[in-house]
């Protein structure tokens, strides 16, 4: 098996980690990030940030224009950003049409041209109630397609798959990952709303962890 990887690097809190853990592992990394619209790039320039300190090629790839097919998320369209736990029903609006089977697609052809084997992907268990395209299901159906899509067969390697934000974060801070490095807040202000899902999520990781957040939050309760 070859020793590269591509990474599917969004430069929040998950994929950092993946990142990092897939330099941990001695893997060859080649990272990849997407522009799909999304409402802001604050995660695209801190991936570029990182992937700079640790001297790993990384692409930025601008999918913007498959907007005109997706609609309807409040990640990319002109709809308010639900606030509350991230398993709350009106967390929905936040799922952009079958993202994750592009973004994959994308990568493992990525991954063929480079000769890896590889494709590192951050879902974990605490999107698999809102996302259906990061449960296990689907992941493991993709891995599927992905090793005989090819004449090259690739992997889809979720290291997290089955563990929650909260796992996660423990693995990066054993790591000694510094999580100042990542944006997780769907809104692309100053500072992080400490609001919305994305944030929710986060900040109890952090107290789950005992740990303070880096991160400036908007409202002093949050960080």
């Amino acid at each position: 098996m070859s020793n590269k990887v591509v990474v599917i690097y969004s430069g929040g809190m998950d994929s950092f980690t993946v990142l990092n853990r897939a330099v941990k592992d001695g893997k060859q990394v080649f990272a990849l990030s997407f522009d799909y619209g999304q409402r802001h790039v604050k995660e695209l320039k801190c991936a570029s940030s990182v992937c700079q300190s640790l001297a790993i090629p990384h692409k930025v790839i601008d999918i913007s224009a498959i907007n005109e097919l997706l609609a309807g998320s409040s990640l990319t369209d002109d709809i308010d950003i639900p606030e509350g736990h991230y398993e709350a029903e009106n967390m929905k609006s936040t799922v952009v049409p079958n993202r994750n089977m592009i973004l994959l697609s994308l990568a493992v052809g990525y991954a063929v041209s480079v000769g890896a084997s590889q494709v590192y992907y951050g879902a974990h268990s605490g999107d698999h109630a809102i996302y259906p395209d990061c449960r296990p299901e689907f992941v493991n159906k993709m891995n599927d397609v992905c090793q005989i899509a090819n004449y090259e067969a690739v992997e889809i390697f979720s290291p997290y798959l089955n563990v929650t934000k909260t796992d996660i974060l423990t693995d990066g801070l054993n790591m000694g990952l510094d999580y100042s490095n990542t944006w997780t807040c769907y809104n692309g202000r100053e500072k992080a709303c400490g609001k919305c899902g994305a944030c929710q999520e986060r900040l109890e990781a952090f107290r789950d962890n005992k740990s303070v957040d880096p991160l400036a939050y908007e409202s002093e309760n949050n960080s």
